[in-house]
């Protein structure tokens, strides 16, 4: 019986020493607040919506759908070895219902830049399909801005924005404006209300360049 009661009494000696000194108590509460550390958080805009036009109203039904995931220094560019802190990975899907010619139009583009704010985020993608009859964009890059708002009774409270229907234009001259180039990451302001559906922004710090 004495040797089954001494390691009971030397428990919480034990326990309260660890405590004073901040030593773990056992290896395995180590391992896992080690593992939490080791899986960076980094930022997404996920989900689907629809949204309205403020300016001109009609009765097509626009909508897009993000899995864009940042990938920080993951494409090495001439000059920039490291990649940009700004890289990043997945899908967009733009859908274009138009009433007047009754036919839905669809793109889907390659998301190549991502950063974000708290509850905002700007995303951009090159086009690399197109349904028949839509625009001729294979290639091009654009871009996208998304307000998350969050939910408020069922009500989504979210908007987005985009680089076309004259936000990106090169005014000059008598001459009519031309549509600017986009670059990485670069969108309007989130102008367009979400009718329906919704968007989470998942937002990060953008992080240091990686030691070499």
């Amino acid at each position: 019986m004495t040797s089954l009661l001494r390691p009971r009494t030397l428990a919480l000696p034990a326990v309260l020493a660890a405590l004073l000194v901040g030593l773990p108590l056992s290896a395995a509460p180590v391992a896992s607040a080690e593992q939490r550390l080791d899986k960076t958080a980094y930022a997404s805009v996920t989900g689907s919506a629809v949204f309205v036009l403020p300016y001109y109203q009609d009765h097509d039904v626009r909508s897009f759908t993000f899995d864009a995931h940042a990938a920080p220094y993951s494409v090495p560019l001439p000059g920039i070895p490291t990649g940009l802190p700004t890289d990043a990975r997945g899908t967009v899907t733009v859908s274009h219902y138009s009433a007047e010619r009754n036919t839905t139009y669809t793109s889907e583009g390659r998301v190549d830049c991502l950063v974000t704010g708290p509850h905002t985020a700007t995303l951009t993608a090159v086009i690399t399909k197109v349904s028949p009859g839509g625009p001729d964009d294979l290639g091009k890059r654009v871009g996208f801005s998304v307000y998350d708002g969050g939910k408020d009774k069922g009500r989504s409270d979210d908007r987005v924005g985009f680089s076309w229907n004259g936000v990106n234009l090169l005014p000059g001259g008598d001459a009519a404006p031309a549509e600017a180039p986009v670059g990485t990451c670069m969108a309007p302001a989130p102008y367009a209300p979400v009718t329906k559906g919704g968007y989470t922004v998942r937002h990060a710090e953008l992080p240091p360049a990686p030691k070499r």
